[in-house]
């Protein structure tokens, strides 16, 4: 993995092996970033993909192995109400299943890289947005204080 800072914006190259989730927010620790939304594109190996259960309260973990072309990313990193870092990233996949091609797409846990993965991570400037646990639903969402 590298970066690089240019203007208000952090430009990240992924490379085998590396876990994006893990990977964006080691950079966001080492470089004092509180909050941030980011995006990408690469080529992965696995994906952990869930889908949030309301019912249960719970996220159902997909895991998907292959050639995964990751055709979008997009997230957030913010603080929780531990002071703690945590993300809220979704994914799409596209990917090829005997002669079949297929997408996978949900909520991310983590994702792995096969060949390399391109992401822009750009930092708030001038506050912090704050996750807040919602008990309605067991999830949280943004606050900003």
């Amino acid at each position: 993995m590298d970066y690089r800072k240019y203007g208000d914006t952090v430009y990240i190259r992924m490379d085998r092996g590396d876990e994006i989730i893990g990977g964006i927010l080691d950079i966001c620790r080492k470089e004092r970033i509180s909050s941030a939304v980011f995006s990408g594109i690469g080529g992965c190996s696995e994906a952990q993909i869930q889908t949030f259960l309301p019912e249960s309260r719970t996220f159902e973990t997909q895991t998907i192995h292959g050639m995964l072309e990751l055709v979008s990313l997009t997230g957030n990193v913010i603080i929780n109400d531990q002071k703690e870092l945590c993300h809220h990233t979704h994914a799409v996949f596209s990917y090829k299943d005997e002669d079949e091609h297929r997408m996978a797409a949900g909520h991310i846990k983590s994702i792995t890289v096969l060949y390399t993965a391109e992401i822009a991570l750009r930092p708030v400037v001038g506050g912090e947005i704050h996750r807040q646990f919602d008990p309605e639903t067991g999830t949280g969402f943004w606050s900003f204080q």
